[in-house]
């Protein structure tokens, strides 16, 4: 029963985790996109290589920026001891802020070429007959770029699920708590308990072939 549980919770607390984290990504992602695609702006070049240097950066840098950001000794992470009554560095919720990071860019880039290939001019002829950008957003836009949103979400859950550095510097590898199927694969093989290594990789493996599959379906 116990090697059961060993198995299991790793891999429901790495769905949990994931399916909150992608859901704060999309809803961060999709104002991103389409202030960058639709808005002109000083800097602008400036702010889409900030948006994206997550994607290049290796996760276990991003790990040590996060745990300077929101340490303890950082104002960021005293308001948040304050706002959970608890640290948030090997906390849950540090597994989902590295998981939103980490997917961020690519839900972006995704979201990105998705309202880019928008034509303008429809939603300029929203606009002509007198609708606000809500409601040219909702009934125009939307609409046309849905599949790529939805490709761009699960993207990001995949994305997400496979988080591992940046998880593991500011999450921990707490067994019950913060310990996500790619940091539980770390410590079995760590541990020479290659059984339980082999069914994670195989679980997380068909996870993300189904993910695929579920991309390729929405194009």
């Amino acid at each position: 029963m116990n090697s059961i549980y060993e198995f299991v919770t790793p891999i429901q607390l790495s769905i949990r985790i994931t399916a909150v984290s992608s859901i704060l990504v999309f809803i961060l992602g999709v104002p991103a996109a389409w202030w960058m695609t639709r808005k002109p702006f000083r800097g602008k070049v400036f702010v889409e290589n900030l948006l994206m240097l997550p994607l290049v950066l290796p996760p276990t840098v991003i790990g040590f920026i996060l745990l300077l950001l929101l340490g303890k000794n950082s104002i960021l992470g005293r308001f948040a001891e304050w706002l959970f009554d608890q640290p948030i560095i090997f906390s849950w919720w540090a597994a989902v802020i590295a998981s939103v990071v980490v997917a961020f860019p690519l839900v972006y880039q995704t979201m990105k070429v998705g309202f880019s290939s928008i034509d303008k001019e429809l939603e300029d002829a929203g606009r002509s007959i007198g609708a606000n950008e809500w409601q040219v957003f909702f009934w125009i836009t939307f609409p046309l770029a849905w599949r790529s949103l939805l490709s761009a979400y699960i993207l990001g859950f995949g994305r997400g699920l496979g988080e591992f550095g940046a998880t593991l510097m500011i999450a921990g590898n707490i067994p019950g708590r913060t310990q996500t199927v790619p940091t539980a694969i770390y410590l079995a093989v760590d541990t020479g308990n290659m059984t339980f290594a082999w069914w994670w990789t195989g679980s997380i493996m068909l996870i993300s072939f189904l993910i695929l599959l579920l991309v390729s379906r929405t194009k």
